[in-house]
């Protein structure tokens, strides 16, 4: 493997695959690179039926992410053309990310900031130490966050919150980041890696086309249009599946299912 490659680590455990953001000497700041590599990862792992549960983290415990290398602008983003290409890379990532079959789970190690937090975002459950820090002061550099990446951060926390963030630029601690909703779970640091794993465990464990139906419905849901006849119905397709028989069966024998994704 290639040094570019490995900028972004897939590690597997069974059911449970964990994409790393392998830059631990720049606290796993995002280049170009790295971006559509992520992009490309998450959709190979979408399309994996053995895939359960994805953990996504920053190599080490000092940073998930400060977000995209400024060290790059000089020659990735210096202006509007170099910009909207570099912006494609990140939004169809955005779009692999929004897009994904299975539940991806951040496990937040230190910083998570601007591009990092945009990551974040997108995953459906996020896990970070006591000592995390977040924030977007993409303001100090005369940037703005684009649509398609202010997108998920609106979605999780609501435009007023999102322009607070936005706009004072802050770096705020773990606690802000619960009380504002942008995490699920804030533990000591020491615990971040054991939580993560057992959160995707626990995810693993359940039945995988039931995860993919409610990550589903979740997302139709926000919509807000009213839902077909055909969508109502759909709800209803888990009964004649493989796994609801064994999830019954496994009920009434009071042992642990052990669902086969069918």
């Amino acid at each position: 493997m290639t040094e570019s490659a490995d900028l972004v680590r897939v590690e597997r455990d069974g059911a449970i695959a964990t994409i790393v953001l392998n830059r631990p000497e720049k606290l796993n700041a995002l280049t170009r690179a790295m971006w559509g590599m992520l992009g490309e990862t998450v959709d190979v792992l979408s399309a994996d039926e053995a895939v359960r549960c994805i953990l996504v983290r920053g190599a080490g415990e000092r940073a998930f992410s400060p977000g995209n290398d400024i060290a790059e602008f000089a020659t990735q983003r210096a202006n509007k053309a170099q910009a909207i290409e570099y912006g494609e890379v990140m939004h169809r990532t955005a779009d692999a990310l929004a897009r994904c079959r299975h539940p991806l789970v951040a496990q937040i190690h230190g910083i998570c900031v601007g591009g990092g937090l945009e990551i974040a975002a997108l995953c459906d459950l996020r896990i970070c130490g006591a000592s995390s820090r977040f924030g977007a002061p993409i303001k100090n550099l005369g940037l703005v966050m684009a649509y398609a990446e202010m997108a998920p951060l609106v979605r999780l926390v609501g435009p007023a919150v999102a322009l607070e963030i936005l706009l004072e630029g802050r770096i705020f601690d773990a606690g802000e980041a619960k009380e504002k909703g942008l995490v699920t779970r804030v533990v000591p640091d020491a615990d971040v890696a054991a939580e993560a794993a057992a959160t995707a465990r626990r995810i693993a464990e359940g039945a995988p086309l039931v995860a993919r139906w409610h990550k589903k419905f979740a997302r139709r849901l926000e919509q807000g249009a009213p839902l077909s006849p055909a969508e109502r119905d759909e709800c209803f397709d888990c009964f004649d599946t493989e796994d609801f028989r064994i999830g019954y069966a496994a009920f009434l024998a009071k042992v642990p299912p052990r669902f086969k994704g069918r």
